[in-house]
């Protein structure tokens, strides 16, 4: 058994930097400090999907809900910045996505895209507060304003040294498990 959730651990891992090496990153706008390269394509409704159970989320239906604010050090821009939006993991539960994860639970992970194919994976414990300090969010407003040409939604995760992770004009989350 320990083997096997090894195994499965290293083929996320591979299939992580097999995204990675797959979908060059796209630079975000001007404004936020990165060099602009082409622009995505428009970002339509975010899906969620989880087995059988899927949600869809625009900017308008996603500001109806409870909000949370952070502030982020945005290594590229080289400047403090403060997004708004609600977190991960509350989006996740009503599709059945564990909160507090336990045992087989910690198999789950997520990948999630943008309009542009740039693709990121993160484990289900680095979404849950139960599991990590930091906050995983779609982010719907950027320094209390909708966010620009890199929205309408974006994923933005506190606690790490760069936003290779975050994921522009955010379109897709799709929640597997590594079995």
């Amino acid at each position: 058994m320990r083997m096997r959730l090894w195994a499965a651990a290293l083929l996320v891992g591979i299939g992580a930097g097999a995204i990675a090496a797959q979908t060059p990153a796209q630079p975000q706008s001007p404004d936020q400090g990165m060099k602009m390269g082409k622009p995505a394509p428009p970002a339509g409704p975010l899906k969620i999907t989880f087995g059988d159970k899927s949600s869809e989320w625009t900017a308008a239906t996603l500001a109806a809900l409870p909000h949370k604010t952070v502030a982020v050090y945005n290594e590229h821009a080289k400047v403090n910045q403060s997004y708004s939006g609600v977190e991960l993991i509350d989006l996740l539960k009503p599709l059945g996505v564990p909160e507090k994860p336990r045992g087989k639970d910690f198999r789950l992970y997520l990948v999630a895209e943008g309009s542009d194919g740039y693709q990121v994976v993160y484990s289900i414990g680095e979404v849950t507060p139960d599991v990590h300090d930091g906050t995983v969010m779609v982010a719907d407003a950027l320094e209390g304003k909708p966010i620009g040409e890199t929205g309408p939604l974006q994923l933005v995760l506190t606690g790490e040294k760069r936003p290779a992770r975050w994921v522009r004009n955010l379109v897709a989350i799709r929640v597997r498990s590594a079995e």
